[in-house]
């Protein structure tokens, strides 16, 4: 029969392969702060590497890519670094290479990336987050076999952070729980910054883990709440053609 020592040593071995993935993501971070030296160019590098993970870890359902999420009164938010998106049932539009709009309907989470954590980021991405939470969501009843479904009722979209470190000298502490965004609308969900931890408020009450390992923590957290959330709504397409004949 196992013992406890056994059980702990029979999954160490994925504890120290998740540890490894994210000491390489860190080494990649690393290397464009030394070698990029065009804050643009770092910046959508960074992004990058950010949205690789997220590809990565997360199932094909669900989209990941930088882009501008645009509602059907001809509203759009600021420029978001990471958005997690539906592309089965709901198409980006106008893309071009990699810019394109993404109807709010179809938006699960957004991210922004930076290069640490310090009280403006904090505030920088709580407005990203509110660009995006302040456009207008339709949902449509869905046609089915033997009638209709109800509209489904809209889910709150996620918003978080990530970055390399904290600027704080306690990490993910009581300067960072500080300054983090009090207004719903900026409310930032979750985040990671791989040098000092990973934080979410999933379970309603806030929730900081330790830097070793919390990349996946965070990326499985994350999935979890992403699966609770379910399916995007049935998005009203004649709300979006009415623009055309204003």
């Amino acid at each position: 029969m196992a013992t406890k020592k056994d059980r702990i040593a029979d999954t160490a071995w994925m504890k120290d392969a998740f540890v490894d993935v994210q000491a390489e993501l860190a080494l990649k971070l690393k290397r464009a702060a030394q070698s990029i030296s065009h804050a643009g160019t770092h910046g959508t590098v960074v992004e990058d590497h950010w949205i690789e993970i997220f590809r990565a870890y997360l199932p094909n359902r669900y989209q990941v890519a930088t882009g501008l999420v645009i509602d059907s009164q001809g509203n759009r938010s600021d420029q978001i670094d990471i958005v997690i998106f539906d592309r089965h049932f709901t198409p980006t539009l106008l893309d071009q290479q990699n810019h394109r709009y993404i109807p709010v309907e179809a938006v699960y989470a957004i991210f922004e990336s930076k290069p640490h954590l310090d009280k403006s980021y904090l505030e920088y991405a709580g407005n990203k987050a509110a660009s995006v939470r302040k456009l207008s969501r339709t949902s449509v009843p869905i046609a089915h076999a033997g009638g209709t479904y109800d509209p489904k009722p809209l889910f709150p979209i996620l918003a978080g952070i990530v970055a390399p470190k904290s600027s704080w000298a306690d990490g993910l502490g009581e300067h960072f729980l500080k300054h983090l965004p009090a207004e719903e609308s900026e409310q930032l969900d979750c985040g990671c910054a791989l040098d000092d931890g990973a934080f979410d408020s999933f379970d309603g009450k806030l929730k900081v883990v330790r830097s070793d390992g919390s990349l996946i923590y965070f990326l499985f957290r994350l999935l979890s709440r992403l699966q609770s959330l379910g399916t995007v709504p049935a998005i009203d397409w004649a709300a979006y053609a009415a623009i055309i004949n204003k």
